[in-house]
């Protein structure tokens, strides 16, 4: 499976996951269309699926658009029935979902929202983790408790350290100024720091990341117990 990076809107990121064997493709949180369509005119893929992690309009703004031109169909946790526009397949959470060449489990994730999801790829060991695991952050909590997004992302943490990340937003650099102010001695961050501002230089997305890279770097991950993350998700939204 190929992964492309498609920026939507301001600072969001949508993925394409192409199974190049078939030409078919999902795609992972649309925030807008335009850019997707504008890929795929200039393939020969046929989207078949919009997998969206949560309801924010800015990670399912595309789908109804999507939906109508390639006849795709939109995917995503039963819970948010009411709340993803135009859903086909409901999904549960530890679902396997399996389509043609496309199998992920599907965990929920909440804390940004009540009915978060993330997808994981195990067998490409890749996860697409929407607003709840960010390269060297966390979602900001909307609808869920602390102790949802704690548990939700000591889910993520546990899984294989080289699954790669595939995130919401393109936010690592100003995560890594958090990070770098509570965590000021870790030569891991200092080292994924350089590689981060070199990325954007070049103007390259900082993403994917890693498991592995999240727990070596990531303040929010790093953290021991749930009374001190929850007081760093505290400073992080007044940083």
């Amino acid at each position: 499976m190929k992964v492309e990076i498609i920026k939507c809107l301001q600072d969001n990121y949508s993925y394409l996951i192409i199974d190049e064997e078939n030409q078919t493709a999902c795609v992972v949180d649309p925030g807008e269309s335009k850019p997707i369509i504008n890929y795929l005119n200039n393939s020969k893929i046929n989207l078949k699926f919009i997998l969206n992690t949560h309801h924010h309009y800015d990670h399912v703004g595309g789908n109804l658009e999507l939906k109508k031109k390639y006849n795709s169909k939109v995917v995503g946790f039963i819970g948010d029935e009411n709340r993803i526009p135009e859903i086909d397949i409901s999904l549960e959470d530890n679902q396997i979902w399996k389509q043609d060449n496309f199998e992920a489990k599907i965990y929920h994730v909440p804390g940004h929202t009540s009915g978060h999801v993330a997808f994981h790829f195990f067998k490409e060991k890749k996860i697409f983790t929407g607003d709840t695991l960010f390269s060297l952050g966390c979602g900001r909590i909307f609808e869920g408790t602390y102790e949802q997004m704690f548990n939700s992302l000591n889910k993520i943490k546990s899984l294989p350290e080289e699954t790669k990340v595939y995130c919401g937003h393109e936010y690592t650099l100003n995560n890594s100024r958090f990070c770098l102010k509570h965590d000021s001695k870790n030569l891991n961050l200092k080292k994924k720091i350089e590689n981060i501002k070199k990325r954007i230089t070049k103007g390259l997305p900082t993403l994917p990341s890693t498991i592995k890279e999240e727990l070596d770097c990531n303040i929010f991950l790093r953290t021991k117990d749930f009374e001190s993350f929850s007081k760093l998700r505290d400073l992080k939204d007044i940083f």
